[in-house]
C-alpha cells in the first residue's frame, strides 16, 4: 500500500504515468484485500483517481478559451489531489480505514 501512494504522489513527476501504473496494480490486487483496512485504501485510491481525472476533464475548455484560468483549476484540483493521496497514506501509516463516500 505504501507502494502505491508513492507512486500516485510520483505522478507529478511522470505527468500521470505513475498514477496510472498504480491504479492497474490497485485493481489487480483488490480481489485479495486481506482486511476492511486494505479495501478502503484501495476504494480511496481508485476514487481519487477518476474523480481527479473527470475534474480535469471538465476543466478542460478553460485551457481552450483563457490560460489563466485554466492553469489555476488545473493548480487548484493538483492541490486536492496532493491532498487525498496525502491524507490516505497518513491513514494507511496510522492503520485508519478510509471513510465510505458520504459516510
Amino acid at each position: 500500500m505504501h507502494a502505491l501512494y508513492a507512486l500516485h504522489l510520483l505522478s507529478w513527476f511522470s505527468l500521470g504515468l505513475f498514477s496510472v501504473v498504480a491504479l492497474a496494480i490497485n485493481y489487480a490486487r483488490r480481489g485479495e484485500a486481506p482486511d476492511a483496512l486494505h479495501r478502503s485504501h484501495l476504494r480511496w485510491q481508485s476514487r481519487s483517481f477518476w474523480l481527479t481525472l473527470l475534474a480535469l476533464a471538465v476543466t478542460t475548455p478553460l485551457w481552450l478559451l483563457f490560460v489563466f484560468p485554466g492553469y489555476v483549476a488545473w493548480a487548484l484540483i493538483g492541490l486536492w489531489y496532493l491532498y487525498r493521496y496525502a491524507r490516505g497514506w497518513w491513514s494507511y501509516a496510522e492503520r485508519r480505514p478510509m471513510p465510505l463516500p458520504g459516510a
